[in-house]
C-alpha cells in the first residue's frame, strides 16, 4: 500500500481523525497474537513484527452502548515503545512514558474516556502479572523487563520460554 493511501484525513492541528488514521497504519504493520501470557498485557518479538496481547485480556471494551476493540491502542503503544527502544535506543521507561501518551491520545480520540480504559487494564494487570507462566513465545523482547530490574517475572519467562 501505498503512504499516501493511509492519509484519509489531514490537519495541522492535533486531530483526532489523524490520529486513528496512524493508529489503523501501525495496525497494518505487524501481526497481533492473543494465544501467550504476557506479563505487563503486552509486548514484542524482538523482531518487532509481532504485538502480543495476554491471552487472558478481553479483547474488547463495553461502554455506553459501544464496544471497544483494545488491541489498536494497545498495538500504538508497543510499536511505538519498540522503535524508541530499538532506533533511538532510549531506556525503557523513557520509551514507555512517550508510548503511555500516544495510546492515551488513540484511547481519547476514539470516544472512549482513558480512566475507564485504564481502570480496565489496571484490573486485568496484577492477574496477569501473578499468573503461571504457561505459554510464552521464545521472541518475545525481555528489554522492559530487564530495564525494570524484574529480575522475578525475566526468571519465570525464561523458564516458560523453554
Amino acid at each position: 500500500m501505498k503512504l499516501d493511501n493511509e492519509v484519509r484525513h489531514t490537519s495541522e492541528e492535533l486531530d483526532d481523525r489523524v490520529l486513528a488514521d496512524v493508529v489503523t497504519a501501525l495496525n497494518r504493520r505487524v501481526n497481533v497474537s492473543h494465544d501467550f501470557d504476557i506479563p505487563y498485557i503486552a509486548g514484542y518479538s524482538d523482531d518487532a513484527k509481532t504485538i502480543y496481547i495476554d491471552r487472558h485480556l478481553p479483547r474488547t471494551l463495553a461502554w455506553k452502548g459501544r464496544d471497544f476493540r483494545l488491541a489498536p491502542f494497545l498495538v500504538t503503544h508497543e510499536i511505538i515503545e519498540k522503535a524508541l527502544l530499538d532506533e533511538l535506543r532510549l531506556h525503557y521507561l523513557h520509551a514507555h512514558q512517550v508510548a503511555l501518551r500516544a495510546e492515551r491520545d488513540a484511547v481519547r480520540g476514539a470516544g472512549l474516556p482513558w480512566r475507564t480504559y485504564q481502570r480496565m487494564m489496571k484490573a486485568h494487570e496484577k492477574p496477569i502479572d501473578e499468573e503461571k507462566l504457561k505459554r510464552v513465545p521464545v521472541d518475545l523482547d525481555l528489554t522492559p523487563y530487564k530495564d525494570l530490574d524484574d529480575f522475578q517475572i525475566l526468571e519465570r519467562l525464561v523458564r516458560a520460554a523453554r
